[in-house]
């Protein structure tokens, strides 16, 4: 595996250690998370404040190096923002985790593609059915370890089935919207009746309290 250069920088909009995965299938596992900045798709839901488009969120250049030494989880989640539009960067960032011997998760809306080393486990969350200027590259429909798709009324189901109904290979979750939980759990378990291959994921690290 090549080295990275440990010097380069990245925007940094926050990180935080031993937390819970609280989403997917992961969800439970202690894990560190970097949250690279910035994000065009503007997800009104957006727990990092890039609904509006970020503007005046922090966006600190920090190196691999400072990264690496505050980790204190095996497993670090690159999430943001949309990690994918730091083209060169993310996979820098990957492959020295990797090199370090950590497990590597990245989120991702699937609207910006790069390759990235196949260790990394990659979360899809869709959200051309909100932002259709953002649609999924299709790679990644086959090269994603898990789809979670955000719910609150249904319809959200039908828009993405086409891509991956018959690949029972890549677990699909579905994810009540945190303010639309009450109506949308009920949603999602008749949406499991009829597809009874998919999973339901809460946000456990909300409802345990921790970040």
């Amino acid at each position: 595996m090549l080295v990275s250069n440990l010097q380069v920088k990245l925007p940094i909009h926050e990180t935080f250690q031993s937390t819970v995965q609280g989403e997917g299938f992961w969800t439970g596992t202690l894990v560190d998370f970097i949250r690279l900045a910035g994000c065009p798709v503007g997800c009104p839901w957006c727990d990092t404040g890039y609904a509006n488009g970020g503007q005046g969120l922090p966006s600190v250049p920090r190196s691999i190096a400072q990264l690496l030494a505050e980790l204190q989880s095996s497993r670090v989640v690159i999430s943001g923002g949309e990690p994918f539009i730091h083209q060169n960067l993310l996979e820098e960032l990957v492959r020295a985790l990797l090199a370090t011997d950590k497990q590597v998760s990245i989120e991702t809306s699937g609207a910006y593609w790069q390759e990235v080393s196949p260790l990394a486990w990659i979360t899809l969350s869709p959200k051309e059915h909100i932002s259709p200027k953002y649609p999924v590259k299709e790679l990644f429909w086959t090269r994603a370890n898990e789809i979670k798709l955000v719910v609150s009324t249904g319809e959200e189901v039908d828009f993405y089935r086409k891509y991956f109904v018959d690949d029972v290979n890549i677990p699909v979750y579905l994810q009540p919207e945190w303010e639309k939980r009450d109506r949308a759990i009920p949603i999602i378990l008749e949406l499991l009746k009829q597809h009874p291959s998919y999973r339901l994921s809460l946000q456990t690290h909300k409802l345990i309290g921790v970040q």
